[in-house]
């Protein structure tokens, strides 16, 4: 099987969007975005998730039957070049991220200019499948990312930005018995221009959290009543460990 390429060029995004569109989403599957959010939890995950595992569920649970062999090669090879991209962004900081590692996902073409007024009612949700997708990639892992989140307070609140993307709603952290207040437009394309540095904190724990440590032994040295190393001919403790 030839290697699947390093990062989609923009042929490759709009045919994995295509099939995804007509073979994925009917079946309850994943669109792009949602499939950009998903493989980024795998590749930050605490552990592992092999494709075997996560590729049905991209399709909605079971994968369709390809019209060729040829047809199935191909897919895979853009799943696994998606897989690739994702796992090559988290790499990178928001600051020094290449264009064509950015996340998959829609975006006004001028954010600086473009207010909530000039925008569709179905526009506004920017970054809710995405961070739908993520978590449904964190599900795979729940346990372990419990663990995580359970010991570090800045990973809780990377959570907490992620779930007010998929919920529209932000959670009072002072008086959580009071309503929820939604989240706007601009709020949400700060939390979106955000998950690069995000996310590379999230890899850089996992590369640490994966890393062994073996515990540094000081050398046994010679016994109090040894031959001074130091060729004296006397002990040790008459000679340097005296000292």
């Amino acid at each position: 099987m030839s290697t699947p390429p390093p990062y989609l060029d923009d042929a490759q995004i709009e045919r994995l969007a295509e099939l995804l569109e007509q073979r994925a989403v009917p079946f309850k599957g994943f669109n792009l975005e949602a499939l950009d959010g998903f493989l980024s939890a795998l590749v930050v995950s605490p552990s592992l998730v092999m494709p075997s595992e996560w590729q049905p569920l991209v399709w909605g649970g079971k994968p369709p039957r390809w019209d060729s062999p040829e047809e199935a090669l191909e897919v895979l090879q853009l799943l696994m070049g998606h897989w690739n991209m994702c796992a090559a962004r988290v790499r990178h900081g928001e600051d020094d991220l290449p264009d064509h590692l950015a996340p998959l996902m829609w975006l006004p073409e001028d954010p600086e200019l473009t207010g909530e007024e000039a925008l569709h009612e179905d526009e506004l949700d920017v970054g809710h499948d995405w961070a739908l997708g993520f978590f449904d990639g964190v599900a795979l892992r729940e346990a372990e990312w419990d663990r995580w989140l359970d010991e570090n307070d800045w990973m809780e609140e990377i959570f907490d930005h992620l779930d007010r993307l998929a919920s529209g709603e932000a959670i009072n952290g002072d008086d959580p018995t009071a309503a929820p207040t939604p989240v706007g437009y601009r709020e949400r394309l700060a939390v979106v221009l955000s998950l690069p540095g995000m996310l590379a904190d999230l890899h850089h724990h996992r590369i640490d959290a994966l890393t062994p440590r073996t515990p540094i032994r000081r050398e046994d040295g010679p016994g109090r009543n040894d031959p001074c190393p130091c060729g004296s001919g006397r002990k040790h403790k008459k000679c340097c460990g005296a000292h």
